[in-house]
């Protein structure tokens, strides 16, 4: 561990003089230009990889960059990227050839890109060949590496390939740059051990790796010394939160000990897989009092047959059983879920199957996909691949019964005082504020700027389906 700690901080100088350099050219080029260089940054998947980009957004301002949502006016672009789905892919090739274009009007402009995609070598095989307008390439594991990635691309005029196939030490002490100030994305854990058949992502973020509980801890309080009243704790699979520590401690043992740091007013996590999800959590999540009402626990499907073609190692009837016993503790209790539609061998019997589970669990939220083939994973060569047309009118068919769901559920709600964390003044009307209750569900109401950051009691006077209206108690 002393050896390890020796690395850290060495790589942590190397960063911060990196940083400095970075700054020291920016700042020179604001004093002879009077504009300050600008960065953008598009990010795609999971909320991962949008706490990842906040991490790096707060290296480029401190490296003198101004942010900057029209990508146009930057001076640095990174796309944050995911391989979840193949069509996230495609857009993202599609954006960078369009930056050829702009880079040929603009060669000052430097093109960065990370994430998930960056870790498949296809990838990194047709970026070599055909973006050769991009400067910068990393991936999942040394994110806070970009400070010196930069410094090198700019000192070399090459571009800059830096990919990890194996993790290193977990990297502690950076910070993030949030946009709303007063909650807070924090990594518990990387990685993934659970090998879906249709997933990738175990092979482009690796093992899992859990941060030891005393530094979640610490951020967790310097987070609540900023001001942070809600934190979402995220990890791949957070229900085996702290199997590979040196003394495990258990995801229930670790929400106790969040539940009890002072100003934080509210607790979520994500995502929880159900094969791990035990009586110990759900005891924690009844027990403390900070723990939001609200489980997003993705079904995949509804047909056990599926199920373990798609190697999630749980029935439909476990996990109707399990949904149950979650009810019966927390009564008041919303359940999200993802579900795939058109996996592989998927026939109508199977597809019933999950409208089945749909209905009967009541989901508050769901977010539904069509299949992805991803290339390197075992249901990319399983027979039976379903076709598109086939696909699509499931799809159909599964969104009528979700919205449905979601309809009954925002309907309980209407006459009810829920409590709204308000967190920002709403986009389509500036009398209105919007917010999100313990439950999650995104709620409009009327109010005064002075509100954001605030948990207020509000009446849930219509229900929109997708969102609620509301008025101050």
């Amino acid at each position: 561990m002393a050896e390890n700690r020796i690395i850290h901080d060495e790589e942590l100088r190397e960063q911060e003089e990196a940083i400095a350099k970075i700054r020291s050219m920016n700042d020179k080029y604001t004093a002879e230009t009077g504009r300050k260089r600008k960065y953008f940054i598009l990010t795609t998947g999971c909320q991962m990889n949008s706490h990842d980009s906040e991490k790096l957004s707060s290296m480029l301002t401190d490296m003198g960059y101004e942010h900057t949502d029209v990508e146009s006016e930057a001076d640095f672009i990174l796309y944050n990227t995911c391989c979840v789905r193949e069509n996230a892919e495609e857009k993202i090739y599609g954006r960078l050839g369009y930056l050829k274009y702009y880079k040929e009007k603009n060669r000052d402009i430097k093109i960065a890109l990370c994430g998930c995609m960056m870790q498949q070598e296809t990838v990194l095989d047709k970026i070599k060949k055909t973006f050769k307008n991009v400067d910068i390439v990393f991936g999942t594991f040394n994110i806070y590496k970009l400070p010196t990635l930069m410094l090198t691309n700019m000192e070399t005029g090459e571009t800059v390939f830096d990919i990890w196939q194996e993790h290193g030490e977990i990297m502690e002490d950076f910070r993030s740059i949030r946009k709303i100030p007063f909650k807070a994305s924090v990594n518990i854990m990387y990685g993934c051990n659970n090998f879906c058949s249709y997933c990738i992502v175990p092979y482009v973020r690796g093992r899992e790796r859990s941060r030891q509980p005393e530094d979640i801890i610490k951020e967790i309080k310097e987070l609540a010394a900023e001001g942070v009243k809600e934190v979402m704790l995220l990890g791949q699979n957070v229900n085996s939160y702290g199997k590979t520590l040196e003394k495990p401690v258990t995801f229930a043992e670790l929400l106790r000990q969040i539940n009890e740091i002072e100003g934080i007013e509210r607790i979520r996590f994500m995502t929880s897989h159900p094969k791990d999800l035990s009586d110990e959590l759900i005891a924690a999540m009844r027990d403390c009092d900070k723990v939001c009402n609200y489980l997003h626990l993705p079904v995949q499907s509804g047909s056990s047959a599926v199920l373990e073609r798609m190697n999630r190692r749980y029935t439909k009837e476990k996990y109707l059983d399990l949904v149950a016993k979650i009810k019966k503790e927390i009564p008041d209790i919303l359940i999200s879920t993802d579900i795939i539609v058109g996996f592989p061998g998927e026939t109508e019997e199977d597809f019933q199957e999950t409208l089945d589970v749909v209905d009967k669990v009541g989901y508050s939220t769901a977010f539904t996909f069509l299949y992805s083939k991803r290339t390197g994973t075992p249901a990319a060569v399983m027979e039976d691949q379903i076709d598109e047309k086939t696909a699509k009118e499931r799809f159909n068919r599964l969104l009528e019964h979700v919205n449905a769901g979601v309809e009954r559920i925002s309907e309980t709600m209407v006459g009810t005082v829920e409590n709204v964390l308000v967190e920002e003044i709403n986009r389509q009307d500036k009398n209105m504020l919007t917010g999100r209750t313990e439950r999650n569900s995104l709620v409009h109401f009327e109010g005064g700027e002075e509100l954001i950051g605030q948990v207020v009691p509000v009446k849930i006077t219509q229900n929109k389906i997708f969102y609620l209206i509301g008025e101050r108690m």
